[in-house]
């Protein structure tokens, strides 16, 4: 008899009304052994990203197996809200995934579209073939997938946040995520996510989604402005990434040791 298996729980069980926000980071070096680092940290979620790391199909499956011995939520974000990419991410066992650059209701719902199979939606059915269903070992996988998969959307521009109540209300939106980089440089404000017009739109979002009863997280490296988040009622929250660590700690080290120019000590970069 074929050894049986139960999904765990997706993220969305996690991001219940009245809980404690879910604080997690980056896992961006396409490396295992680090995101199984990482995994060990005693945060709530790692946030493996396929956008703008060198992450692929490949990486990304081994770390979500070495993930899987430690109790932290692993979420993938795909490289964009594109059908076939997603079929690929879920098919490979990515329970929870998050969609950059949806600025609309019809792009959230085309993304809901994506992660649902027919008649709901238009995931293509392959799962006797994928490690989602653990090569169908686990029991009318087909009819519950759904209740396996959590699906963020990040809202990362000006339009999105004109029409966030609309994304945040698409039914199978489990959560939205502001990405206040990419947001601020749509308002104008290349690299100022510390912006007040910035900030004052995230805060807005976040408000929306609270009316709403949507979850809502936010990236936030600085420790100040993740505070201000979580005291604004955020759900789940980014604050800080693997290889931002591993650059800051480094230069931290060399600086503790060698002779700095003027100028290296009076640069304090950003990691977001």
């Amino acid at each position: 008899m074929p050894f049986r298996v139960e999904p765990h729980a997706p993220f969305k069980a996690d991001l219940v009304p009245g809980g404690r926000a879910r604080v997690g980071m980056w896992a961006c070096t396409g490396n295992p052994l680090v995101t199984e680092i990482c995994a060990g940290s005693g945060l709530d979620w790692l946030l493996i990203d396929g956008e703008h790391s060198i992450n692929n199909l490949e990486s990304i499956s081994v770390q979500l197996q070495v993930v899987a011995g430690y109790p932290i939520q692993p979420v993938v974000r795909v490289p964009s809200n594109d059908t076939v990419l997603m079929k690929q991410y879920l098919d490979l066992g990515a329970q929870n995934l998050l969609v950059p650059m949806v600025d609309t209701a019809e792009q959230a719902a085309a993304a809901v579209s994506a992660v649902r199979y027919p008649p709901h939606g238009v995931r293509g059915v392959g799962s006797a073939l994928a490690r989602a269903a653990r090569w169908n070992r686990i029991d009318n996988y087909l009819d519950r997938a759904d209740e396996t998969i959590t699906l963020l959307v990040q809202v990362e521009t000006a339009a999105a946040v004109s029409n966030v109540a609309e994304i945040a209300a698409v039914d199978g939106v489990d959560g939205i995520f502001i990405g206040p980089s990419d947001l601020a440089a749509s308002m104008g404000y290349l690299g100022q996510q510390e912006h007040p017009e910035v900030v004052a739109a995230v805060e807005q979002c976040i408000r929306t989604a609270k009316e709403l009863g949507v979850p809502v997280g936010v990236n936030a490296f600085a420790e100040s402005t993740a505070r201000r988040y979580l005291d604004a009622g955020v759900d789940f929250i980014l604050v800080g990434a693997d290889v931002a660590l591993l650059a800051r700690a480094s230069e931290a080290l060399a600086a503790k040791y060698l002779p700095q120019d003027a100028a290296d000590t009076e640069d304090e970069r950003a990691s977001y």
